[in-house]
């Protein structure tokens, strides 16, 4: 993983203690909570709706052991004992006193971390495949590109203050794992025929209020162009993108109103002046980068297969584990582990400082000390041996992090919602636990199969809902909470927002609801193969609206 230089030690120190002043001056009365308020977005802190919070970058979802026990101190010293795992790869505290938060940002920069650019009308955190550098259908990994745009855009003159934020995701594999085309930009690494590297990209995909599925404007563009071009668009972005209404103001809203057509154009002119420039990316410095990012040496562990075969026979529960949360890596005697943060019943995305530290534990003993965060919320520890999967499952089973649920029913996204968001409307965090427990047995789990279910508190989506499975958006109808249903949304390489399928439903009936869709889906596939995105895609919405409002015409909540 990436190592600070001199100059990202001095600039991220300075930056804390420029904040400390600013802190120290808004406690005094000294400075008004309307000029303090961009200053600490700046520094990845927010006003929620009881206490201030903090985000803190994980940039493209990698950290270490080290940073892990940061993260856990931090959870134990600061807040109360606990931190919540974003959907943008990043981590939040809910409860830290204002007063704290300078020396928080200190001891972060002591492990190469901050909250720059977590928040704000910039260039957010770039993300990238959960598995990136071993996943065995990767072209490359998209890490040493993520990090490139990262210190590109950190602190950009030009693109501090863009109309909105502006979010960047870039993948690896044709197996999309990054959601790549509901982002401002989403970069797909590829080969050409000649064996070259390069992008595709996308523009203008975004959830919110206005779900828009990206537009490819470039099948290949070279390495080496990657800044040039990115700087393109934003500079379009930045130039006609709306300032006059929030709402209307990303690079969405700007690709949708003008036409993909005619913004190709326009990124290809300014492209045209700034291709060759010092912007080009040599070779020389893509593989000084790259090499930051080298996969640890893996020793051969062939005796890992017949010890997984045993050991899955002697224990059930063990065996769906593996088949679960454990994906092919690019050695054959290695798997790439996914740490469940959604034990049954649970908050989707916590991890208690205990577990934080066990987790780097494990990542030391077991995972070559590397880890992953998902945009799912869930931890990856993507090098480990299968001769070592035993002992790593009992170690988490004593941690309640061993949950066999990757990419099941009970694999919920969910954002905080009401219980700490002052712009939700709905309490997402408790439907989930009640959906999570109803489903949460594991033959149940198994009868159903692949099912993303993904809960947003607000139309703002930081639960991801449009590209759900299954969503459920939570509104506010004559003050009370409702639940609108979404069906048949996906964030792979076959991106497509849910359709709202009905009229909302009560907050004590919304299980009942999910319920009645998953055995209408068991009813209807034609095999245990067939998932239910591929169910429902088949026969559209019809049996579904008919299984949940009967004869009456379903309408829009």
């Amino acid at each position: 993983m990436y190592r600070y230089d001199e100059f990202d030690h001095a600039f991220v120190t300075s930056r804390v203690e420029q904040f400390r002043d600013q802190v120290t001056r808004r406690l005094a009365g000294e400075l008004a909570e309307d000029a303090f308020k961009p200053l600490r977005l700046m520094n990845g802190v927010y006003l929620q709706l009881h206490a201030y919070m903090l985000r803190v970058a994980i940039p493209y979802g990698t950290l270490n052991a080290r940073q892990m026990r940061m993260l856990a101190h931090i959870a134990r010293k600061y807040d109360r004992g606990y931190g919540h795992f974003t959907t943008r790869q990043n981590i939040q505290y809910n409860w830290p006193k204002l007063s704290d938060t300078p020396d928080i940002l200190a001891e972060l920069a002591t492990v190469e971390m901050h909250a720059l650019q977590t928040s704000g009308n910039c260039i957010r955190n770039v993300t990238a495949d959960h598995f990136a550098g071993a996943a065995a259908d990767e072209v490359a990994d998209p890490r040493p590109y993520a990090e490139i745009l990262r210190q590109w855009s950190s602190v950009h003159p030009e693109f501090s203050y863009l109309p909105r934020k502006f979010k960047i995701a870039v993948t690896g594999a044709e197996r999309d794992r990054a959601a790549i085309q509901v982002h401002d930009i989403g970069l797909h690494l590829k080969k050409n025929d000649q064996g070259e590297l390069g992008f595709a990209v996308y523009v203008g995909g975004g959830q919110g209020r206005t779900p828009l599925i990206a537009k490819k404007i470039r099948d290949f563009l070279p390495e080496e162009d990657l800044l040039s071009y990115v700087t393109a668009i934003v500079r379009v972005y930045n130039l006609f993108g709306r300032r006059d209404n929030k709402y209307k103001a990303r690079i969405k809203i700007l690709v949708h109103e003008t036409g993909v057509e005619e913004i190709t154009r326009q990124v290809e002119e300014e492209f045209s002046h700034l291709q060759g420039t010092e912007l080009k990316l040599p070779d020389a410095d893509i593989q000084a980068i790259a090499a930051y990012f080298a996969p640890p040496a893996l020793p051969d562990r062939p005796e890992g297969w017949a010890q997984l075969a045993g050991w899955k026979k002697e224990d059930e529960a063990f065996g769906r584990w593996v088949s679960q949360n454990v994906q092919p890596h690019k050695h054959p005697d290695y798997g790439m582990v996914t740490i469940s943060l959604k034990p049954i019943g649970g908050i989707p995305g916590d991890a208690s400082d205990v577990q934080m530290d066990v987790i780097a534990d494990l990542a030391e003993e077991y995972g070559f000390d590397e880890i992953r965060i998902s945009h799912e919320q869930n931890v990856i520890l993507p090098h480990v041996a299968l001769a070592d999967l035993e002992p790593l499952y009992r170690a988490l089973i004593a941690q309640n992090l061993a949950t066999a649920n990757a990419g099941l029913i009970t694999d919920i996204i969910a954002c905080p919602g009401l219980d700490y968001c002052a712009l939700a409307n709905a309490r997402s965090i408790p439907v989930a636990q009640e959906i999570s427990t109803r489903f949460g047995s594991p033959e149940r789990q198994a009868e159903i199969g692949e099912l993303k279910i993904k809960i947003s508190g607000c139309i703002n989506a930081c639960g991801h809902h449009h590209v759900g499975h299954i969503g459920l958006l939570g509104v506010e109808k004559k003050g009370a909470e409702l639940y609108q249903i979404t069906l048949g949304g996906s964030g792979d390489e076959h991106t497509s927002i849910g359709e709202i399928i009905g009229r909302g439903f009560e907050p004590n009936k919304v299980t009942d609801a999910i319920e009645t869709i998953v055995d209408t889906y068991l009813g209807l596939r034609l095999s245990k193969e067939e998932t239910f995105l591929e169910a429902y895609r088949r026969v559209g919405p019809q049996p579904f609206k008919d299984a949940l409002y009967g004869d009456a015409k379903a309408e829009a909540a």
